[in-house]
């Protein structure tokens, strides 16, 4: 933040702040939340856990309970989260399976 930045009205919190706060704050705020089986906050780049067996569908190949899956990527659904798995491409997996490592 540099001293000649530009203060705006929040009126959402009835305070000034800098331009480049409430830009911030409005972007997180258009996010959705995604929240993993046990309620822990996910976020891109996250590792999760499997928390119980999943077949997957057209890959004829079932993961299993804990099985690791690395650097995750959120969707923009508050459900879905895309993975890379070895030998399966465009993997999706709901939140609701996974639990953050």
């Amino acid at each position: 933040m540099s001293a000649d930045e530009d203060y705006v009205y929040d009126e959402e919190s009835g305070e000034w702040m800098p331009a480049s706060e409430l830009a911030e704050k409005q972007a997180s705020a258009d996010r959705p939340e995604v929240r993993d089986a046990v309620g822990n906050l996910l976020a891109d780049g996250d590792q999760v856990t499997l928390v119980k067996d999943l077949e997957v569908k057209g890959a004829g190949q079932t993961l299993k309970q804990g099985t690791l899956i690395k650097s995750i990527r959120l969707t923009g659904d508050d459900q879905e989260i895309d993975c890379k798995y070895p030998g399966i491409k465009g993997l999706v997996l709901r939140a609701e399976f996974v639990r953050k490592r």
